[in-house]
């Protein structure tokens, strides 16, 4: 019975084990989950394929088109029945009065002016026709190749617009997790002090029945442990955001995270590797491609537009009656060319020209912009190492000054104020010192983020 429970009571802690580890993810498991699960990333990637269908649609007009109609009419028309009878190589000299004008003719009585009724009032016939039409683009004054490059172009930029939103993703996957490990490191440090609260609790309590001390002090360190109490449960408590937050990243439900070191690495990266892979800049220079075919696209107005055609059709009174006697074909092609429409042309043509300098000039702008935040980001980065270096020595100098003012307090040469101000100062440098890594770690994904690239 023993080695039974034994042997449960070993199951029980390897499946609750491997809970625990598949529950743990590391940053770089996250990121992969993130590129297949989060939602807003799978609604980018249809973005993109919608512009890939429109890409086909454009180029798949240098193909024409070839229709297949049937008609079916039914009519006393004189116009149309003749028309239906000639379309079905059925027509007659009968359909012309034939019959009633030799009548007259042999009588001695020919009438050249009496409209004859057959043709004029003719039975109600059928018509059924079938065509297949063919028409195609011959030239169209490179209008259809101009649009096709701006749709590719439009296309482009929904894939870079695609990858903003995963850069995005990433950059607050990567946040979150560091943010995690601040909050672990700080936490950590708040044990610390919450520990030597503890023992400072338990030595003022033996000081106090003793004589040596008063229940004023006790009281003090009572204040000073919940106040470290309440910072560790708010750390906690934002712990628990971060969970939920990171869950909803990754669309699936994480509580169990491996955090990475505290320190965000410094990306190796010149100024000009961020401006070359800009995502923004990159989009500009598509959207400049697509001012330039749009100007491409104006010009095309003073080409002439030359498109052909064929068709084959077979008509009878009957579904596809007689259809190989009945059947014909049409060839032929059209040429248009627009001569004068009051100088729009002209202004269409000059309209594109603006807006594409326009955009030329906002890229220039955005390049010296953007140069501009990288050199600010540099310094800021620069300037939290500086500070984070001090805090560090700042925190250890506290906490030895705290230690010495804990043994002061034993040998009655400090206050119990004295030592509760010193471990306030501890408590400072350790939320100065959190404070100061998260902006520095916002900083440093800010400048990946300006690279849009996936420095992990």
């Amino acid at each position: 019975m023993k080695k039974l429970v034994s042997i449960l009571a070993t199951v029980l802690l390897l499946n609750a084990s491997n809970i625990d580890i598949s529950n743990s993810i590391t940053l770089n498991e996250a990121l992969d989950i993130l590129k297949s699960e989060n939602l807003e990333i799978k609604t980018a990637s249809l973005d993109v394929r919608s512009a890939d269908e429109k890409v086909k649609t454009v180029s798949g007009t240098n193909w024409g088109k070839l229709d297949f109609v049937q008609d079916y009419a039914n009519s006393d028309d004189a116009g149309n029945v003749f028309g239906f009878k000639l379309t079905s190589r059925e027509a007659n000299f009968g359909d012309f009065g034939a019959e009633e004008f030799m009548n007259n003719f042999m009588s001695g009585k020919p009438d050249y002016t009496t409209p004859p009724h057959d043709l004029n009032y003719p039975d109600a016939r059928n018509f059924f026709q079938t065509k297949l039409k063919y028409e195609v683009p011959v030239f169209t004054g490179f209008k259809i190749s101009s649009y096709e490059k701006i749709m590719k172009e439009m296309s482009k930029i929904k894939r870079l617009d695609k990858q903003q939103v995963v850069n995005e993703k990433i950059y607050q996957v990567r946040k979150s997790f560091y943010d995690m490990a601040l909050l672990n490191k700080s936490i950590k440090n708040l044990n610390t002090i919450l520990k030597n609260i503890n023992t400072l609790q338990n030595i003022t309590q033996s000081m106090i029945d003793v004589g040596y001390a008063k229940k004023v002090d006790l009281l003090e360190v009572k204040a000073k442990k919940g106040n470290v109490e309440r910072l560790i449960f708010q750390m906690k408590a934002n712990k628990k955001l971060l969970y939920q937050y990171i869950s909803f990243l990754l669309n699936r439900h994480i509580t169990v995270i491996k955090a990475p070191s505290q320190n965000v690495p410094m990306p190796i990266l010149n100024d000009e590797d961020i401006l070359n892979s800009n995502i923004d800049i990159q989009k500009a220079s598509a959207g400049l491609k697509v001012r330039k075919n749009m100007l491409k696209v104006s010009k095309s107005s003073y080409y002439p537009m030359v498109g052909a055609f064929a068709e084959v059709a077979t008509a009878d009174d009957t579904f596809l009656g007689d259809a190989d006697d009945h059947k014909s074909y049409t060839v032929g092609a059209r040429l248009t060319w627009n001569i004068f429409n009051g100088g729009v042309d002209s202004a269409k043509i000059e309209e594109s020209k603006i807006e594409k300098l326009k955009i030329q000039t906002q890229i220039q702008l955005a390049k010296k912009g953007i140069a501009l935040k990288i050199s600010k980001i540099r310094t800021q980065i620069e300037t939290f190492d500086a500070q984070i270096e001090s805090l560090d020595k700042e925190l250890a100098l506290a906490n030895e000054i705290y230690a010495n003012y804990e043994g002061r307090y034993r040998e009655k040469l400090a206050s119990m104020s004295d030592v509760i101000i010193k471990q306030s100062e501890q408590i400072e440098k350790i939320l100065q010192l959190q404070i100061t890594h998260n902006k520095r770690n916002e900083r440093i994904f800010a400048l990946e983020k300006l690279a849009n690239g996936e420095n992990e």
